[in-house]
């Protein structure tokens, strides 16, 4: 059994107005793969993840983790430079 992937992407699609099938669509996949990602019942391949950050604009991990990540409204409350 693997790990549990963490994720941002609906985070990251509602910040840009993406539907799944937009985005599924701009990385060629299947939408229901974007689902599937968003949910956790799918961990991507490395070409995947990649794709993602890439058309995201940010590093894999800042999409993807094994640890839960924290809320951005915590991250956002936090005085500069703490988490």
């Amino acid at each position: 059994m693997s790990p549990t992937l963490y994720n941002r992407l609906p985070v990251l699609r509602a910040e840009r107005g993406l539907s799944r099938k937009a985005l599924a669509e701009a990385i060629g996949v299947n939408y229901q793969t974007v689902g599937y990602l968003e949910r956790g019942d799918y961990n991507p391949s490395l070409e995947l993840a990649l794709k993602l950050a890439a058309f995201f604009e940010l590093p894999v991990e800042m999409i993807f983790s094994l640890q839960p990540f924290e809320p951005l409204s915590r991250m956002a409350a936090s005085p500069k430079g703490e988490t």
